[in-house]
C-alpha cells in the first residue's frame, strides 16, 4: 500500500509534513500524518481525531489554520476508512469489531507516533465519532493530553425513519442473531447539498464531495449493525456520570444547535453531568462545524484558539473579526 497524501485542486496539501503507517494491535495498518508549523519554537501539537467516513484530506484547511497559529497537527485515518486498512472484506461497509479497537488505536498512535515525533504539550480536537472515541478513552489520557476540544461528539443519534432507540435496538438484535455484518443503510444516492445535514457551506460541501469522487478509495458507505451496536454501548458508557467524573482533562464541547446527526439536546445532557467540560453552543450551525460556513466556523476556531493555551489569542481574535476582550459566546 502506497503511503500518500493527495494534493487536489481547491484542496491543496499543506506543506512541511511527514507521513506513514503504524500497525494496530491486531495487525491493521493505519495511515497517519504529522504537519509541522513554520513557527519555531512550536507551541505544541494538536491530535486531530476524525469522524466516521472522514480522511486526512478532508482536514487540510483546518490543519492550515492550526499550523499557522504555531501548532503542529498529528492525525490518522481511523481503522476501516480513508487509506487505513478496512475492517470488512467489503471496503464500502463502515464496520468495527469492537469499539475498544478505536481507543487502542488512538492510544497506540499517541505512544508510537505522536510522543516520539511531535511537540509537547499535546492537545486534542475530536469530531463526531472521534469525539466519542476521545470521551471513552479520556480517563486514561490525563497526563498526556493537556486540553480536549469535542466538536459535535457522537453521544446521541437523530432518528430518521425510526427513532434512535429503535435503530440501536435493531442493530443489537442483528448482532445477537449473528448478522452484525449487515449494512444498516443501503442508500446509494449521491450527496445532495440541498438536503444535506452536515454543512450550510456549498463550497466546502462540494470540495468534500469532490475528494471522494476523485479518490474513490477514500469513500465509505453506510455503517453495519455491529458498528452501530458498538457505538451505542459506548454512548451509554460515556453518558454515565460515573464515567464523566473520571475525566479530568479540561474540555470544550462545541455544540452546533442545528446538528442533524447528533441531537443538540444529547450534547447539552452530556455537558450537564460533565464537570471538566464546558458547553459552547453555536446557533445556526450544522453537524460539521469545521466544514461550516465562515459565520459558524470562525466562531469554532476562535473558541479553540482561546481555549488551547499557547495559541496567540490576540492574533486569532483579530483574524476572525472579534475583539480580544470578547468571547465566541458573545456571538453564539
Amino acid at each position: 500500500m502506497d503511503t500518500v497524501l493527495h494534493d487536489l485542486p481547491g484542496n491543496p496539501l499543506p506543506a512541511n509534513h511527514i507521513l506513514g503507517y503504524f500497525t494496530a494491535h491486531d495487525g491493521l495498518r493505519l495511515r497517519y500524518a504529522i504537519f509541522k508549523s513554520a513557527i519555531s519554537p512550536a507551541k505544541g501539537t494538536v491530535v486531530l481525531v476524525h469522524g466516521r467516513t472522514e480522511s486526512i484530506e478532508k482536514y487540510y484547511e483546518t490543519i492550515e489554520d492550526l499550523t499557522r497559529s504555531g501548532l503542529w497537527v498529528a492525525t490518522f485515518d481511523l481503522r476501516g476508512q480513508g487509506l487505513s486498512d478496512r475492517v470488512h472484506k467489503d471496503r464500502t461497509r463502515g464496520h468495527v469489531r469492537r469499539f475498544s479497537d478505536y481507543e487502542r488505536d488512538l492510544e497506540l498512535f499517541l505512544e508510537k507516533v505522536v510522543l516520539p515525533d511531535a511537540r509537547v504539550p499535546l492537545y486534542m480536537i475530536a469530531h463526531s465519532t472521534g469525539g466519542l472515541i476521545a470521551l471513552s478513552a479520556a480517563p486514561r489520557l490525563s497526563g498526556r493530553i493537556a486540553r480536549l476540544v469535542l466538536s459535535a461528539p457522537f453521544v446521541g443519534l437523530h432518528g430518521e425513519a425510526m427513532s434512535a432507540g429503535k435503530i440501536f435496538g435493531l442493530a443489537r438484535l442483528l448482532c445477537l442473531a449473528g448478522l452484525g455484518n449487515s449494512r444498516m443503510s443501503s442508500s446509494s444516492k449521491p450527496p445532495n447539498f440541498a438536503t444535506n445535514v452536515l454543512t450550510s457551506d456549498k463550497i466546502r460541501f462540494d470540495r468534500n464531495t469532490d475528494i471522494n469522487a476523485q479518490i474513490p478509495e477514500l469513500a465509505l458507505g453506510g455503517p453495519t449493525a455491529r458498528w452501530l451496536y458498538e457505538c451505542s454501548k459506548a454512548i451509554k458508557r460515556v453518558n454515565d456520570p460515573a464515567h464523566l467524573t473520571q475525566i479530568t482533562i479540561p474540555t470544550l464541547l462545541l455544540a452546533p444547535m442545528l446538528d442533524g446527526i447528533v441531537p443538540f439536546s444529547a450534547q447539552e445532557h452530556l455537558a450537564r453531568h460533565f464537570r471538566a467540560g464546558q458547553l459552547l453552543s453555536v446557533p445556526g450551525a450544522r453537524h460539521e462545524l469545521l466544514q461550516e460556513d465562515d459565520r459558524y466556523r470562525l466562531q469554532a476556531l476562535a473558541a479553540i484558539h482561546a481555549f488551547i493555551p499557547g495559541s496567540d489569542a490576540t492574533e486569532q481574535w483579530t483574524a476572525t473579526g472579534l475583539e480580544p476582550d470578547e468571547t465566541a459566546a458573545d456571538y453564539a
